[in-house]
């Protein structure tokens, strides 16, 4: 079960559109003797996959890159993004972790940007990380009930947490350059 939930939570972060909350919440719920391994594959899945990504944006992103994003129709959006990561960098990679954005936008801008690699492996770690461990703190306390308050207050609850850490974040760069 375990290998199937990394492969899932690879595919999802590399290509599949589709929430993959969709199947931890139950997954979860079932077997909550095994619910923090969960979240550690899911989360080392979606790290693996998210340096394909960023390694995709950096080596290929004129041929294979560009081609993701005109066929999964992320032109728009990954322009966008381009904007705002040269502007926050390490701040815009936790945001789209915790929002329901493809974080595939986020892996390649960084690769694309040639952007730490250290820096992205752990915006993607802290963001991924809140993500599916809050996911099964959720699931460990509420239990069942997780999937019905995951499909009304998803995006309400992402965006809290993106506000929190983009406050996180702003204070950091704010006492950062203080120090300087």
């Amino acid at each position: 079960m375990l290998w199937f939930i990394g492969v899932l939570s690879f595919l999802e972060t590399i290509i599949v559109p589709v929430p993959i909350e969709l199947v931890l919440i139950p997954l979860m719920a079932a077997n909550r003797e095994k619910i923090w391994r969960i979240a550690f594959v899911t989360t080392a899945a979606c790290l693996l996959a998210s340096l394909l990504g960023y390694a995709v944006g950096m080596v290929f992103f004129d041929s294979l890159g560009n081609w993701v994003v005109e066929t999964m129709g992320w032109g728009e959006t990954f322009e966008r993004f381009q904007d705002f990561f040269e502007r926050y960098g390490f701040g815009a990679i936790l945001i789209v972790g915790v929002l329901p954005i493809p974080f595939q936008v986020a892996m390649l801008s960084a690769g694309i940007a040639g952007y730490s690699i250290v820096l992205f492996v752990l915006a993607a770690l802290v963001a991924r990380g809140v993500r599916y461990f809050g996911l099964a703190w959720l699931v460990a306390v509420y239990g069942d009930k997780v999937q019905h308050m995951w499909q009304k207050h998803a995006l309400r609850t992402s965006l809290i947490a993106g506000l929190i850490l983009a406050a996180i974040y702003a204070v950091l760069h704010y006492l950062a350059g203080l120090a300087m």
